[in-house]
C-alpha cells in the first residue's frame, strides 16, 4: 500500500506513477473519497464536541434544579445524528483503503518507462546457445518419450496444465529441490523455512495477491483459505505485525514449496510441456531490507539467481521490466530468463523484485533503529528456482542426438552419481543409478 499522506498532498506524482503503469485507476475518485471522508469526520467531531458542551450544561441545570427537557430533547437528537455519521464514516474510510489497496506500487525512477515486455531493456547476457545440426525435440515431448512426464495420466486425475513426474523426472525435480536449497542456505544467508501451504486472506492482502487478483488464486470452500500461488505470501508475512531491529536488516528467508495458480488470465498460453501449470514446486527467496540498502539487496538476489543457472551451465539473460510489465505490488523488477532452443527465445524463469515498503505498509511490518522511530522495512523476493521450467530448459539445451540429456556437473551429486539420462533406461526398466 502506498503512502497515504503522499496521495493527499502530491497526487501528482501517484498520478504520474499511475500513467506510466497504463492503471485504469484515476486519481481524482480517491481525491472525492477522501474529501468525502474529512468531510464526515469533520462533521462528526463537531457535533461530538456540541454533545459534550450540551451534557455539561444539562448537568448544571439539573444542579440548579431548573428545566432541563429542552436540553435532554436535542442531546438525543445530536447523538442520534452522531450514530448516523459514525456509520457513514466508517463506510467512507473504508472506501478510500479499498481504493489504496487497488493501487500498484510506484515504479522506481531507474524503471524504464513502457506499455508491455516489448519494452523492456535487456542488461546482459550469459552463455551461449548451442548450435545443433540436428532437431531439438521440445521438452514436454522429450520428456514423455524418456518415459518421465506424463500428461495423459495427469489429465485423468486432475486435468489440463497437470504432469505426473516419474522416475528420472521426480527424481530430477527433488534434487533441484535440493540442489537450490542447499545453494541458498550454504553458500548464501537464507534461513530455510518450511511455511503452510495455504493461508487466509490477510496473509493473501498483505502481499497483493488480494482483493486485485482474487481469480488468479486457489480458494478453499469452507472458510478463507486460499492455495498460496508463492511461497512470497507465507515468507513475507511471517513478521506481519511485527517491528524488527535495526540489527536484524537484512534478514533472509528461502522455502521450496508447491505453487498453485489457476492461470485466469493465460488461456492458451503455453499449452503444450511445463513451462505453464496449475501446480508447480519453486524455491522461492524473501529478503527484508533497510531502505536505505534494498536496492543493493535487490543485485544481490539476482545473482543468486544468476549463480544457479551459472552453475547448470544454462544460457540466460537479465532484463529489467519496464513500468507497464512490472508486477503490482514492485517498485522495479529483473526477470532472469533462461534460453529455450525449440522456441528460439529466452523465457522467464526468475523474477526477482524490490517492493519497497509496499508490501511492509499492508502487512505492517517495521524496523526500529537505534535511539529512533519505527519505520517501515523494505521487502524483496526473488524465485531461486521454479523446479519445472529449470527442468524444461536442462531437457531443451543438454539433450543430445541420441536423446539423451547429459546432466550439469553441479547435479550429478544429488543424482547419486547419475550423469546421463538415456533412453534405454526407459526400455530396460533400469534403475537410475550411477552404474545403470
Amino acid at each position: 500500500m502506498i503512502d497515504l499522506k503522499l496521495v493527499q498532498k502530491q497526487p501528482e506524482i501517484l498520478g504520474k506513477a499511475l500513467a506510466d503503469r497504463h492503471s485504469d485507476l484515476d486519481v481524482n475518485e480517491f481525491l472525492r473519497l477522501d474529501a468525502r471522508r474529512r468531510q464526515l469526520l469533520t462533521e462528526v467531531e463537531s457535533l461530538k464536541s456540541r454533545r459534550n458542551a450540551a451534557s455539561a450544561q444539562v448537568a448544571a441545570l439539573k444542579r440548579a434544579g431548573e428545566d432541563t427537557s429542552a436540553m435532554l430533547v436535542e442531546l438525543s437528537q445530536l447523538a442520534e445524528r452522531i450514530k448516523q455519521l459514525d456509520v457513514e464514516t466508517s463506510q467512507a474510510k473504508g472506501q478510500v483503503e479499498n481504493w489504496l489497496l487497488r493501487v500498484p506500487n510506484l515504479p522506481d525512477a531507474s524503471v524504464p518507462v513502457g506499455r508491455d515486455e516489448t519494452e523492456n531493456v535487456e542488461i546482459r547476457r550469459w552463455g551461449q546457445p548451442q548450435a545443433r545440426e540436428w532437431s531439438v525435440r521440445e521438452h514436454g515431448d522429450l520428456g514423455a518419450a524418456l518415459g518421465g512426464l506424463d500428461f495423459g495420466r495427469a489429465a485423468r486425475l486432475a486435468g489440463s496444465r497437470f504432469v505426473v513426474e516419474l522416475g528420472w523426472a521426480a527424481r530430477l525435480d527433488r534434487a533441484l529441490v535440493n540442489f537450490f536449497l542447499d545453494q541458498h542456505t550454504r553458500h548464501e544467508d537464507y534461513i530455510e523455512v518450511c511455511p503452510p501451504y495455504m493461508v487466509n486472506r490477510q496473509t493473501m492482502t498483505g502481499t497483493g495477491q488480494l482483493p486485485k487478483f482474487e481469480e488468479d488464486l486457489f480458494k478453499l470452500r469452507e472458510g478463507e483459505f486460499y492455495l498460496i500461488p508463492t511461497a512470497e505470501v507465507p515468507l513475507t508475512n511471517l513478521h506481519a505485525g511485527e517491528t524488527l531491529d535495526e540489527s536484524a536488516l537484512p534478514l533472509a528467508y528461502c522455502a521450496a514449496t508447491p505453487c498453485f495458480r489457476s492461470e485466469a488470465g493465460s488461456a492458451g498460453k503455453d499449452t503444450r510441456g511445463i513451462l505453464r501449470m496449475h501446480q508447480f514446486t519453486k524455491v522461492e527467496m524473501v529478503r527484508f531490507a533497510h531502505p536505505d540498502d534494498s536496492y543493493r539487496q535487490l543485485e544481490i538476489m539476482l545473482g543468486h539467481a544468476c549463480h544457479l543457472l551459472e552453475l547448470l551451465e544454462l544460457p540466460y539473460r537479465v532484463i529489467t521490466l519496464c513500468t507497464g510489465d512490472m508486477g503490482f505490488s514492485a517498485a522495479k523488477t529483473y526477470d532472469v530468463e533462461v534460453w529455450m532452443p525449440t522456441q528460439k527465445t529466452y523465457r522467464e524463469i526468475s523474477s526477482c523484485s524490490n517492493c519497497t515498503d509496499f508490501q511492509a505498509r499492508r502487512a505492517a511490518i517495521r524496523f526500529k533503529p537505534k535511539g529512533g522511530k519505527a519505520a517501515w522495512l523494505h521487502t524483496l523476493n526473488g524465485s531461486g528456482l521454479p523446479t519445472g521450467r529449470t527442468m524444461a530448459a536442462l531437457l531443451e539445451n543438454r539433450q543430445q542426438a541420441d536423446g539423451s540429456i547429459v546432466l550439469p556437473k553441479a547435479l550429478v551429486p544429488y543424482m547419486d552419481g547419475l550423469e546421463v539420462i538415456a533412453p534405454h533406461m526407459v526400455r530396460s526398466g533400469a534403475r537410475l543409478t550411477a552404474d545403470a
